[in-house]
């Protein structure tokens, strides 16, 4: 049991998470090295959401509610940090979730698949009965897409994601939405639109803001893409990473 007094108590929840999703069989072990490290961004962030990520996300939930066919793409992080909101999130932008793993098992597919079931989410793609394609360039398991998500989607939201995927996504001119807590990764940048902040306050935050947005028309929802610059978010991110100690 972890104590609320604890200074780091927040953080801890979220190792638990990650530690009782190895423990359950659908996270590996690079998983638990990958939240390490985006914890050591954070910390380094100050652990808050900072503007550019909330102007990111406002960017991010308008480019989704214009889509034909947004996907969201969900791997053993994410599911162990956030599937609650990613579902929430899902059905108020209409978006579809696609599991896609770099260490792809049946085992593990089956379990992430069993665990939407669980909290009433029965649409998950890209488990072991779907129709699956594979796309070019990505040397690993990762290449797998529904033909109904990801291999057709438009607009895809990758939290968490590795750099080669994102950047081959974005290449076949699908638009990528990533939410990574390290700007200089090749994610960020390779990505249309980054949002740098911890997943556990990023998709709260768009399930706040999902509703208003879904009431603007088109044109104010194109304005707020048109506006939006990746790179110079990305840029203005930087500043806010606390890298000398405060006197």
């Amino acid at each position: 049991m972890i104590s609320k007094t604890h200074p780091r108590y927040e953080s801890l929840l979220l190792r638990e998470k990650i530690t009782k999703a190895y423990k359950e069989g659908y996270l590996a072990e690079s998983g638990m090295i990958a939240h390490g490290r985006g914890e050591a961004f954070d910390y380094l962030l100050g652990e808050k959401t900072i503007y550019p990520a909330k102007r990111a996300m406002y960017a991010a939930i308008a480019q989704m509610l214009l889509a034909n066919n947004p996907v969201i793409s969900v791997n053993g992080n994410t599911v162990a940090l956030a599937i609650d909101d990613i579902i929430t999130l899902a059905k108020t932008i209409n978006a579809k979730i696609e599991i896609n793993l770099f260490h792809r098992t049946k085992e593990r597919i089956d379990i992430i698949s069993d665990l939407f079931k669980s909290k009433g989410y029965n649409d998950i793609l890209g488990n072991n009965n779907d129709d699956l394609k594979y796309i070019n360039d990505i040397e690993s398991p990762r290449a797998s897409a529904s033909t109904n998500g990801i291999y057709t989607g438009d607009v895809i939201l990758v939290p968490l994601e590795d750099g080669d995927r994102a950047e081959i996504l974005a290449k076949t001119n699908k638009k990528i939405i990533t939410i990574d807590l390290n700007p200089l990764s090749r994610t960020s940048k390779m990505s249309n639109i980054s949002i740098v902040d911890n997943i556990v306050r990023a998709i709260p935050f768009m399930n706040s803001i999902a509703n208003d947005l879904k009431a603007q028309n088109k044109e104010v929802l194109k304005n707020i893409i048109t506006d939006f610059s990746n790179s110079e978010n990305l840029e203005e991110s930087l500043d806010f990473f606390k890298i000398k100690e405060e006197k």
